[in-house]
């Protein structure tokens, strides 16, 4: 599915439907904060967003029951990603170090999603012994041993 931009009144009005979910006209006027829009103004975006497909409708009766068909999550990743696009050249490390620059992000924040664990799992010297490869790759890699010259004269007693 592909998602398109809002303007910021329709965006405003998908802060309160995303929260309703499913909704009458009615009951988002009921829902709407001070000053609350015209009804033909609220019944106008509902038109549009459900042509830009972010809400479908079902009939019943007379009246339709509108649902949220793109999710806050999908379009906040929407928008999170045409940011970086457009203004970080397509770049997250540059949104990041932006993020930073700006005081949005800390350090310690940044570190607690990127947190480094190592294990250290030491190499049994048995199982290296049975595999005939690593054998070979040992006695490659490993310096040659000079050879003790035997001492050719005997003591004198």
């Amino acid at each position: 599915m592909q998602i398109h931009h809002l303007t910021s009144a329709e965006e405003q009005l998908m802060q309160l439907f995303w929260k309703m979910k499913s909704f009458y006209l009615k009951e988002a006027m009921q829902q709407h904060p001070e000053p609350k829009p015209h009804q033909n103004t609220v019944s106008t975006y509902l038109k549009i967003l459900v042509e830009k497909k972010f809400l479908t409708t079902e009939k019943e009766g007379r009246i339709f029951r509108y649902s949220v068909a793109v999710s806050f999550e999908d379009y906040r990743n929407f928008l999170l990603k045409n940011l970086v696009e457009n203004y970080f050249q397509n770049s997250p490390a540059e949104l990041i170090k932006t993020m930073i620059d700006e005081k949005l992000l800390n350090s310690s924040l940044l570190s607690q999603f990127f947190e480094i664990k190592t294990t250290v799992i030491p190499v049994k010297e048995e199982a290296e012994k049975e595999n005939p490869v690593a054998e070979f790759i040992r006695e490659l890699t490993q310096p040659k041993k000079k050879k003790k010259k035997k001492n050719k004269k005997k003591k004198k007693s």
